[in-house]
């Protein structure tokens, strides 16, 4: 049988990142955390934590971890529906941490609407880590995370996958950049000698649009910039031209403090939620974010149902 003091030790360790910080949740000392993941490392003859700064769980310790996610789901669950097992006087039970992998653009659009509105009707607090949306379901996969927003379609093992809708892109820049670089006109020439901006080397997005509207993809000067709201301030500034979520920048381009290098010619990402099937709240999840979504997304009709 699972020891669960240890276990909750073991998961506050990787869910806050340090010894220290589980001790502060668990209102007792560092040196008691230590020696109950330690204990639990000695009973099951392997090593659970990597201690590192941050601390991260091995395979076997994120293992336990999912475990110990799903029994304090159940028990939030269980303690819902049958209130009279809570004696009149105890406390409330905790809030359940849930881990969710979201990209950066829709977290910056409508996924915050979605955090809110499960945060205000359920006890829960959400661990939200950014990846770009074709390397979320990687976190699912290797079991970090309970849920994503994905650019995968197909299901993950374990996993549901739902449609949320579109979210359209615009190749944007400043009228100064677009008459500097491109007073010839937009083509593979001109985007070969204009500096472009690339949110991380996982992010596809200005070659998906170049091969979109051009059939190829030439190598182009980057500027390397990971913020969603700096990539719309550095094109209205000037510094490159780069995919703008078109919620963000459709006020700019009404304003012309953004142009777009052709006009009309967007690019559309569909976005699915996955969650992992048997989870507790899995419903309430899906909801919450199939209405966020529906208000910013494109096609997003059939999302909710």
């Amino acid at each position: 049988m699972l020891d669960y003091a240890l276990l909750d030790a073991l998961a506050a360790v990787v869910r806050e990142g340090s010894f220290e910080r589980a001790a502060r949740v668990l209102s007792i000392t560092p040196s008691a955390v230590s020696q109950r993941v330690r204990l639990l490392e000695q009973r099951l003859g392997q090593v659970l934590v990597v201690r590192e700064q941050p601390t991260r769980a091995t395979e076997a310790g994120r293992a336990l971890c999912r475990h110990a996610e799903q029994v304090a789901l159940l028990e939030r669950g269980l303690a819902d529906a049958l209130p009279g097992l809570l004696p009149g006087d105890a406390a409330p039970a905790a809030r359940v941490t849930l881990p969710v992998a979201v990209n950066a653009d829709s977290l910056a659009t409508w996924f915050v609407n979605a955090a809110a509105a499960l945060a205000e009707s359920q006890p829960v607090l959400l661990d939200i880590s950014l990846e770009d949306q074709d390397h979320t379901a990687e976190r699912l996969r290797s079991g970090e995370v309970v849920a994503a927003v994905t650019a995968l379609a197909a299901p993950v093992p374990g996993c549901r996958s739902v449609p949320l809708g579109s979210l359209r892109y615009r190749a944007t820049a400043s009228p100064a950049y677009v008459a500097r670089f491109f007073s010839e006109g937009v083509n593979l020439q001109s985007l070969a000698a204009a500096p472009c901006l690339v949110f991380s080397r996982r992010d596809r997005l200005q070659d998906s649009w170049m091969q979109l509207a051009f059939g190829a993809a030439p190598p182009v000067p980057t500027h390397w910039l990971p913020s969603t709201q700096a990539f719309v301030d550095a094109s209205a500034a000037g510094l490159g031209w780069g995919m703008n979520p078109e919620p963000l920048v459709a006020d700019r381009l009404a304003r012309g403090e953004l142009v777009e290098l052709l006009p009309g010619r967007g690019l559309d990402v569909a976005l699915y939620w996955q969650c992992r099937q048997g989870l507790p709240l899995a419903d309430a999840l899906r909801d919450g974010v199939c209405r966020a979504a529906a208000q910013v997304l494109l096609g997003a009709g059939e999302a909710s149902r």
